[in-house]
């Protein structure tokens, strides 16, 4: 699954808010709270405490991500600490001619391990189709929320 977006405001702005995990609260709704755990050269890891609808109530939900660098400004990862069956890639390009140009596109990859067995791919083949159209939701809303958080960071700096 892939998802881009158009964010009217330089890379390295984009870049600094959607790195900046002690921020995330403040932009992303879902998020609760960042906890930085560590930062090792090119990889950082945290704990995010989201809130997850289930049925009618909302709970929170603490996971364990880690952010790797793969080309500072340009391109990151973000997986699962324990158990990493998916990645989400992040790859931000300048865009550098047309009426966008000194934006950013930002492009979310999802990136899943298959499933293995019969069961697996049964179940994958039931469901697959709706889990996709709520993760890509899901990264949407996200990168919605990225781009109003760089325009407020641009606004302010002008």
């Amino acid at each position: 699954m892939v998802v881009t977006r158009v964010i009217a405001a330089p890379g390295n702005v984009v870049w600094r808010v959607f790195t900046d995990l002690v921020d995330r609260p403040r932009w992303l709704s879902e998020v609760d709270s960042v906890e930085l755990l560590s930062m090792a050269g090119e990889q950082t890891r945290w704990r995010e405490t989201r809130r997850v609808r289930s049925g009618r109530s909302v709970r929170p939900v603490a996971e364990e991500l880690v952010l790797t660098v793969r080309e500072r400004g340009r391109h990151c990862v973000v997986s699962l600490a324990h158990g990493q069956s998916n990645e989400l890639s992040y790859l931000f390009t300048p865009v550098q001619i047309g009426p966008h140009r000194g934006a950013t596109t930002v492009t979310a990859t999802v990136i899943g391990t298959p499933p293995h067995g019969l069961a697996d791919r049964l179940l994958n083949f039931v469901v697959g189709g709706l889990a996709a159209r709520t993760a890509e939701g899901a990264v949407r809303d996200e990168l919605d929320a990225l781009a109003a958080a760089c325009l407020t960071r641009t606004s302010a700096a002008a």
